[in-house]
């Protein structure tokens, strides 16, 4: 809209400056040579013949007339004492001149006796006249300028509205289909481009569906498939545990079944969106179960577990959700790191909690975005487990990161503290 309406502003500017310029000029040349017509015949009444004893006697004017004789002194009228370059001009050159001098319009003629010129006839007016009627015409082409500049300005808006409503339209549809929204799709407006665009856009929110609800079937078919052997497993658990009590490790089996069906669940439940899911967790009573979850596995390769939680708030995070986190960075501290693992809440203003997980190791080594790639393992040893922490945590508004990467390096988990409307 404004490029338009610039482009016309330089057009008429284009055309109205000179235009402007034009107009003076022949609005000061009229009247110059209105008054220089007005001047030569007021000479027809002038007569200063030499040797004449009467004085000279001048028109009736309302302008300032003044007779010079051929020496230029002023023998009658208004006038300089002396002619000025202009009235030695017309007494020279024995014809009529004009200018505009210092706001005056002058005009000189030579007075002719007998084919001779005996003297000068010089008049003078004001210009004021000639300085309203230039105003005047300006204000006028003035008037025309903003006229036709409006007009093109509001011509470029409606052209502005009728491109810009289709790409406002891609906007909120595109806006849409990034929150989720697939079934959004984008007005056409009868121009060929942005319909071509919403035509795509509209493709890619229909593929988008389609993989979205084969998606959401495979997980219901891999909730199914993984359920019941899962539960015939821990069937047959606890019943070689009722047969043989005293077995080592039966216990810890069927305790790491319980935990594969409860991570499960977490996975499918944030997969799904169920809109039951809770999204406010307590970070001290979680902290707690996560000590007694891994202290003894810790503690049996003979690392201690330090946890420091100075009475963290609530945090707006699902907490099974929160639990899966926090077991993927234990695990990982677990076989990558050494030493010591600490587990440290920090408050981060007023909007922010910090969870920061740390060990004695040597840390990441190289690149430590790496580690949070989803693939088979690298040369660091590192697999899908922190991948899958980092999606976790981004789908319930968090975000997980190295902020350590070297010797005794930490991974924290960044979490919105919990409103008062955080169900």
């Amino acid at each position: 809209m404004w490029a338009i309406a610039g482009v016309a502003a330089a057009a008429i500017g284009a055309f109205a400056l000179p235009l402007a310029v034009v107009v003076q000029r022949t609005y000061r040349d009229d009247a110059l040579l209105r008054l220089q017509r007005d001047t030569v015949a007021a000479t027809r009444q002038v007569d200063v013949a030499p040797g004449a004893g009467d004085p000279v006697e001048l028109p009736p004017s309302t302008d300032r007339i003044a007779v010079y004789d051929l020496q230029g002194r002023r023998i009658a009228g208004r006038g300089p004492a002396r002619s000025d370059s202009l009235t030695a001009e017309s007494l020279r050159r024995s014809r009529p001149v004009s200018a505009q001098r210092g706001g005056k319009l002058v005009a000189a003629a030579a007075l002719i006796t007998s084919e001779q010129a005996s003297g000068a006839l010089r008049a003078e007016r004001d210009d004021d006249e000639l300085q309203a009627r230039i105003r005047r015409t300006w204000g006028v082409l003035a008037a025309i300028a903003a006229g036709l500049l409006l007009a093109a300005w509001l011509a470029a808006r409606v052209l502005a509205i009728r491109l810009a409503g289709p790409v406002e339209s891609l906007a909120d549809a595109a806006r849409r289909l990034g929150d989720g929204d697939f079934t959004a799709r984008a007005s056409r407006s009868g121009i060929r481009e942005p319909d071509a665009v919403a035509e795509a856009l509209d493709q890619t929110a229909e593929r988008l569906q389609q993989l979205l609800d084969h998606e959401r079937t495979f997980a219901a078919d891999a909730s199914h498939q993984l359920r019941t052997p899962l539960a015939a497993l821990r069937l047959e658990l606890e019943g070689f545990q009722l047969e043989h009590p005293a077995a080592p490790g039966l216990d810890s089996a069927v305790a790491q079944a319980d935990r594969l069906q409860q991570t499960i669940d977490t996975l499918l439940a944030v997969r799904r969106d169920i809109p039951g899911l809770a999204r406010r967790a307590r970070v001290e009573p979680r902290l707690a179960a996560l000590e007694e979850r891994w202290r003894g596995r810790l503690a049996a390769r003979g690392r201690p577990l330090h946890v420091r939680d100075p009475g963290a708030p609530d945090v707006a995070i699902a907490p099974v959700v929160l639990d899966e986190i926090l077991d993927v960075l234990l695990s990982n501290a677990e076989r990558h790191g050494e030493g010591a693992v600490t587990v440290a809440t920090e408050r981060l203003g007023d909007r922010w909690l910090e969870l920061q997980v740390g060990d004695e190791g040597p840390g990441f080594g190289g690149d430590a975005e790496r580690a949070f790639l989803r693939r088979s393992p690298d040369a660091s040893g590192h697999g899908i487990g922190l991948a899958l922490a980092r999606s976790l945590a981004e789908a319930e508004g968090g975000r997980l990161t190295v902020t350590r990467a070297g010797a005794r390096p930490v991974v924290t988990l960044f979490l919105e503290v919990a409103d008062a409307r955080t169900p």
